[in-house]
This record gives structure tokens, C-alpha cells and sequence, in this order.
């Protein structure tokens, strides 16, 4: 038995544990822990804006990565900490829990409430300058991986107040230091949106964005709804400020099926919403229902309707601003946990039955359209019973019978191979790890559930079988407690129908079982096109681009090269050493960056309006006709 000693304890100083764990703190070490770092520094420049301090914010994204943040607020302090021989400056780039934000008297309403923002991104930095000018000078002191390079310097004569940070995220931290410069400008956008009359400028590459919007959270709703048939042409909007909450909404009904939420908690988006969100949905469900009771809209066999058939169609912006302690769930703040649940609730409901009320027209317009969902979840359901009836005759098993399942039962390691035709499902039950991994082969293209009917849907076989092998249901009863594999591959041949099956798959997982996207459990194998043989060396290539790579690297050596026609094609060893063995393979996890870029992709792309792929395909013939000319 081994020793457990006081020797054995490691005592991590300063901002080494940021730098050891940095998934505590930004989530992970993605191109969404990247940009973590950013909306850390920007959220502290807008905290100046919320608190009236700051009226312009501006962003330079450098051509190597590195992105410099400045705003005409307050300014760091710089004045010595407590006669600890450091600048109060110092202390907060390099300490952790350091901050202004604890307190009531700096910070009325901030998102950053935690103390660890700044010497986070300062912790996971290759170089990181920050600049304060106050007190009639220009402060400026170095860092490097959370650790101070030298003491901070007076500068210049300034006149101005404010701060700026640049900084460069560490390679040694981030596999990929890329910032994506839509992300950036997306999330400025949204911010000026949220705060009426700020101004943040945005450069890049030569080019200069403004944003500055004064009718705030209205106009975002604009911009969010264009191009949506809407039921009104004026939006609810909702407004309450009293001495703890400030609340403020504008939503809107449209004639399609998707929900579009953003909320906000302190100009900090919600990603997984919160209290906020929850009192939003609870007040528009019980103003809906009150006002359909009211005016007697229900026909009967409707016993009622559901909050999942009001918000069908509900496009809604929601921002709330908090004053004191405010509780977010992690560093990342991706949910509002504060208790404002009821007294969201409350302001919402009582809003908008005025809002139908005063409109009966546009009132009538709302809660038919509420009606015509829930008739449509009742018929729904009625053919999912049929399906479910029909499918416990034919078949007593609930596995379908072409899966060929793994031998462990622990989902965290078991794994679900789903790819296209008996010849692949063939070579890969031969590659597979049959103790974690499972197989299950689908029969060409499955069903584009973009433009197919509940019905249809449910009574496609591939479908059927990809809903019972995962265990899970689909929406709106799906139940992540209930999935069987821990991760869920899509596994297609690395050819243009690949990527077709591989696009029919992605756009059912998005819609009807998006919980798999969101908590990291769908993935995309990468197996190869090419086979390159070399002498005694094997090269396997994704592309051509990665092909004509490894000939360039191989010189004038000689060498053979295979194209694969699909996996069924392949022999099992290439299979298992490329795209199978978990030592050796690569796998790409799908994650969703903006759930309304995603919706107006998979409409675009897989809907029903054909004009949309028309001026898709259009607009970027030439690129691949530039490359098909090389």
C-alpha cells in the first residue's frame, strides 16, 4: 500500500493553478475558452459604461492574435496596494478574488463579480500590457504568463482617463490561437445593443465597425427578426427599474417553429439562461393562457395550452441589471442563479396582457397561432403512439437489430459509431474496441427532417433506429439521463455524399436532440481519402490539401497513392488505426457558437426554400472554381 505523506501535498502559488487548470476557470482550452478571454476583458470596460464612467469602448484585433481593448473609464488604479510594494494595478492583473466589484461603492450593477477575470487572462497571456491613464499621467506595466515583467512605469503627460489592455493568449495554453473575428464582432454588437448610446468601434485587417445603437434592445430585436415572417409589427416591450433590478424586454411572435431567447444578466449573455430566462417564460406563458381563457379561444379536444406551444415561434430579448451581490453558476456565467425568478414573472405577465388587451387584433393573431401549436403537439403525439404501437408488434426488442453493441455498460466510456451501409458497418465491427465501442449502420440518406412532417419523421426506419440505440427520446421529451454512450460519432465516407449523410444527421441531432451538441456529446470522425505509402512508411491524408502536403514534405522519394472509395472500402487496420483506435484518431466534437446563425444555417441549407441554397451555392461557385483551376 502506498504512502500518503505531507511531502506529497503540492502548494500551487500565485496563478499557477489558472495556468494547471485552466478549465476552472474558462471552461476549457477551445476556441470558446479562447475567446473567454476576451469577453473578460471587454465585460470590465462595459461595467464602466453600466456605471456611467464610460461612453466609447474600442477593439484592435491584431494581425498575430493579439487583441487590445480600450475604453475612456475611470482607469486602473495605480496608487501602492496596502504598502505591499505593489501598484494596486499589479495586484489585480496578478492576484486572484482581487477586484473593485465586492462592494457597493465602485460598482453599482457589474457582471464581473468574482475577482478573477483580469488575472485570468493575465495567467493564461504569452504577453499582456495594461495601460491606465489617470491622475494627469499614462500608467504602463508588462506581464507574462501572470507574472509581473518588471515594476509599472509612468509614462507620458494624459489629460484623459481610461484603460487599455492588450494582450497575446499563450500558445502554450490554447492548441489554436486564432481569434475569430465574426465571434468578436457579434458579441460588440450585442453589447452596444444592450446598453443604449455606447459606442464600440471594432478593427481588423483594415477595416473599422461601429456600433451605437439608441433604441437598445429594440433595435437588436430588429435585426434578430429580419428576414422572419412576424405576426406584429410592433414589439412587446417590457421596462421596470426600481433600486435592485432593472429589467427589460422586447419580444415577438413569427410564423416559424423556431424559440430565439438571448438574455442577459449585467450585459453578460446567459448562454444557458437562468432565473431571469425562467421568470421571462413563466410571466408570457400565464399572460398567454389568461388571455386565451379570457377571450374563450380554446375549440374543443384542446384542454389547454403548454409553455412549450407559446414560446414556438418566440423571438425575445431579455436584459436584466442587478446591484449587489449577483449569482452566477461558474466563472463563465453562462446562467443567472440570483432569486429574481417571481419578480421577472410578475412584470412580464402583467405587461403584455395589457400589451393584448389594448390589441385585441394583434392579441387574437398571438394566441391562435399559441392554439395552432398545441393542436399540432397533440397530433403529433397521437402519431407517435401509432409509431410506438406499431413498432412494439413488429419488434420485441427495443435495440434495433442491426446495432451491434459494446459489452460495457458504462456510459462514459462506451461509444456509438453511426455510419452509412452494411459494407461499412461490416469493416467496422472488424476495427472496432468491442468492449466500448458500438456500431450502427444506416441505410444511405436518411429522412431531411428540415422539411419533413412529425409523422414522417417518426415512422422512418433509420430514424427509429438512431432514437432507440441512443436511448435518449427526442424533443420535447428527450432525457439526457437516459443515453446510453457517452459519445455519439457520426462516421460517413470522406467523399461529397459522406458530407451530404453527414449534414442530414447534423441537422436531426440540432433539432430534435440538440442536448447531445450542447453537453458535448456529439462528434464527427475524420477518416482519410488518401493512403500515401512511402518506402517503409505510411501517410494517411483527410484532403487533398493535406495530401499535397506530404508529398511536398516526401521531396523525391518515392512513393504509391491509394484513394479510398468509402470505409467499406477500407481495410479494417486502416479504419481502426485512423478513425477508430481512440490512441491514435481524430475526432471533431460539434459545438453550436450562436444558436441563431446555426437556425438560418440549417434553414438556409436544408429547408425548404430553395432560392436560399440557390444564393448560397451562388455566392461561392467562385471560390471552388478558383480552386478547381489551381
Amino acid at each position: 500500500m502506498g504512502t500518503y505523506q505531507a511531502k506529497d501535498i503540492q502548494l500551487l502559488e500565485g496563478l499557477e493553478p489558472v495556468r494547471r487548470r485552466p478549465g476552472m476557470y474558462i471552461g476549457s482550452t477551445s476556441t470558446t475558452g479562447l475567446h473567454h478571454l476576451v469577453w473578460e476583458i471587454l465585460d470590465n470596460s462595459v461595467d464602466e459604461a453600466l456605471n456611467g464612467h464610460c461612453d466609447t469602448i474600442e477593439i484592435e484585433i491584431e494581425a498575430d492574435n493579439a487583441i487590445a481593448i480600450k475604453d475612456n473609464g475611470r482607469g486602473v488604479p495605480v496608487d501602492e496596494f496596502r504598502n505591499s510594494g505593489k501598484s494596486a494595478m499589479e495586484i489585480l492583473f496578478t492576484t486572484l478574488h482581487s477586484g473593485g466589484k465586492f462592494g457597493d461603492d465602485n460598482y453599482k450593477v457589474s457582471g464581473g463579480l468574482h475577482g478573477v477575470g483580469m488575472a485570468v487572462v493575465c495567467a493564461l497571456s504569452e504577453t499582456l500590457v495594461a495601460t491606465s491613464r489617470r491622475d494627469g499621467f499614462e500608467w504602463t506595466q508588462t506581464y507574462s504568463r501572470g507574472k509581473a515583467v518588471g515594476k509599472i512605469n509612468k509614462g507620458k503627460p494624459s489629460r484623459h482617463y481610461g484603460t487599455t489592455v492588450y494582450f497575446k493568449p499563450d500558445s502554450q495554453i490554447f492548441p489554436k490561437v486564432e481569434l475569430n473575428v465574426k465571434w468578436i464582432l457579434e458579441q460588440a454588437e450585442a453589447k452596444a445593443f444592450l446598453h443604449k448610446g455606447l459606442k464600440i468601434v471594432v478593427r481588423e485587417r483594415g477595416s473599422e465597425h461601429v456600433f451605437q445603437y439608441p433604441g437598445g434592445i429594440k433595435d437588436y430585436l430588429k435585426k434578430i427578426a429580419a428576414g422572419k415572417q412576424v405576426l406584429m409589427e410592433e414589439p412587446v416591450y417590457v421596462e421596470k427599474d426600481d433600486q435592485r433590478l432593472k429589467l427589460e424586454a422586447a419580444f415577438l411572435w413569427t410564423a416559424g417553429t423556431d424559440t430565439v431567447i438571448h438574455s442577459y444578466a449585467n450585459a453578460i449573455k446567459t448562454a444557458d439562461g437562468g432565473t431571469h430566462e425562467n421568470g421571462f417564460r413563466n410571466g408570457v406563458t400565464r399572460a398567454i393562457r389568461a388571455y386565451i381563457e379570457r377571450r374563450n379561444l380554446l375549440s374543443k379536444g384542446i384542454p389547454g395550452v403548454t409553455s412549450d406551444d407559446v414560446k414556438e415561434g418566440l423571438v425575445a430579448i431579455v436584459s436584466v441589471y442587478l446591484s449587489g451581490e449577483v449569482e452566477f453558476q461558474g466563472q463563465t456565467k453562462g446562467r443567472l442563479n440570483s432569486d429574481i425568478t417571481s419578480q421577472v414573472e410578475s412584470v412580464v405577465k402583467h405587461s403584455l396582457e395589457n400589451f393584448l388587451h389594448e390589441r385585441q387584433t394583434v392579441g387574437d393573431l398571438v394566441a391562435n397561432r399559441v392554439i395552432l401549436s398545441a393542436q399540432a403537439r397533440i397530433a403529433s403525439r397521437q402519431a407517435k403512439e401509432a409509431v410506438h404501437r406499431k413498432t412494439n408488434i413488429s419488434h420485441r426488442l427495443n435495440l434495433p437489430g442491426k446495432l451491434s453493441d459494446c459489452a460495457s455498460t458504462d456510459r462514459e466510456e462506451s461509444e456509438l459509431f453511426i455510419c452509412e451501409g452494411d459494407s461499412a458497418g461490416g469493416s467496422s465491427k472488424q476495427a472496432r474496441d468491442r468492449k466500448t465501442q458500438a456500431i450502427l449502420p444506416i441505410r444511405g440518406k436518411i429522412l431531411n427532417v428540415e422539411t419533413a412532417t412529425m409523422d414522417k419523421i417518426l415512422a422512418n426506419t433509420e430514424i427509429q433506429n438512431i432514437i432507440s440505440a441512443t436511448g435518449t427520446g427526442i424533443h420535447p421529451k428527450f432525457d439526457h439521463d437516459k443515453l446510453r454512450y457517452g459519445k455519439i460519432i457520426i462516421m460517413t465516407d470522406a467523399d461529397v455524399d459522406g458530407a451530404h449523410i453527414c449534414a442530414l444527421l447534423l441537422t436531426f441531432f440540432y433539432r430534435y436532440m440538440p442536448e447531445l451538441i450542447e453537453k458535448g456529446n456529439l462528434y464527427i470522425a475524420q477518416p482519410p481519402l488518401y493512403r500515401i505509402d512511402s518506402g517503409k512508411n505510411c501517410y494517411y491524408a483527410i484532403d487533398d490539401k493535406e495530401k499535397d502536403s506530404i508529398l511536398q514534405k516526401l521531396d523525391n522519394a518515392k512513393y504509391d497513392i491509394g484513394r479510398f472509395k468509402g470505409l467499406g472500402e477500407m481495410p479494417p487496420s486502416d479504419l481502426k488505426e485512423t478513425t477508430m483506435d481512440k490512441r491514435s484518431r481524430s475526432l471533431i466534437r460539434v459545438e453550436v457558437a450562436s444558436r441563431e446563425n446555426a437556425d438560418k444555417t440549417f434553414d438556409h441549407l436544408m429547408g425548404k426554400d430553395a432560392q436560399a441554397r440557390f444564393r448560397f451555392i451562388r455566392e461561392r461557385a467562385p471560390l471552388f472554381q478558383e480552386a478547381l483551376d489551381v
